[in-house]
């Protein structure tokens, strides 16, 4: 329990984001990480919907749970770091503030470039004791 890697491939179309939440809840139900599926499902559609708004190609996301560590990655095919705004901006954004929720609810996050493309990956703890899913600096 608690362990487990999938890695699927999804096509840029409306109805992914939907369809990666349900994907990634059936995973972490079956890992016995029922626990974390609101924060994953959350984190993961705001990074599937970053992929959808800034490429129209395939992207692929990933999970694996091992050692306490849940890790989500979207690997798509931009070379767009993402960018936390804050919530409180003078500016009318229409986005950006999804890396917000992802920044302030990740134990950790990062980018990194891959190819001609970029994989965003956020890491949450799934043991829940002795600081486990506390926020690293």
């Amino acid at each position: 329990m608690g362990a487990g890697h999938l890695s699927v491939e999804y096509d840029p179309c409306p109805s992914v984001a939907a369809e990666a939440r349900a994907e990634v809840r059936r995973q972490l139900e079956g890992w016995g990480l029922s626990e974390q599926c609101d924060a994953t499902e959350l984190l993961v559609s705001e990074l599937v919907t970053n992929a959808l708004l800034h490429t129209a190609s395939r992207f692929r996301l990933t999970l694996t749970a091992a050692h306490g560590v849940l890790r989500c990655e979207v690997a798509d095919s931009s070379r767009r770091v993402p960018r936390v705004f804050e919530t409180d901006s003078t500016e009318d954004r229409e986005s950006g503030r999804g890396m917000f929720l992802v920044d302030a609810l990740a134990q950790r996050w990062g980018c990194h470039q891959d190819g001609p493309g970029k994989t965003v990956w956020f890491e949450l703890g799934t043991c829940g004791t002795n600081g486990c899913g506390r926020r690293q600096p």
